[in-house]
């Protein structure tokens, strides 16, 4: 499983980090050389766009998995962007 943090250093100021996303990615295929991924998506609520906080959830299908991590965080990043979003 991979996980990736999203965090906001306000002025580069590391003690008042925020962190504003997550996400989750994990192999359902049993590392299948093309493998499927479930993704769960948490993103804070945002006052400067007037969101709240939401939650989504998506599926990334037959990944190579021989390919660089960044590949996945593309497909995954993509696929939660269309994503149905639950407001918290």
């Amino acid at each position: 499983m991979l996980n990736v943090t999203i965090e906001l250093l306000p002025g580069g100021d590391t003690d008042r980090r925020l962190t504003i996303a997550s996400m989750r990615i994990a192999n359902i295929s049993y590392l299948a050389d093309l493998s499927d991924y479930r993704v769960d998506a948490l993103e804070a609520a945002n006052p400067l766009t007037g969101t709240s906080s939401r939650n989504g959830d998506c599926i990334v299908l037959a990944h190579e998995r021989r390919q660089s991590v960044w590949k996945l965080l593309e497909r995954a990043c993509a696929e939660i962007i269309e994503a149905d979003w639950v407001e918290l």
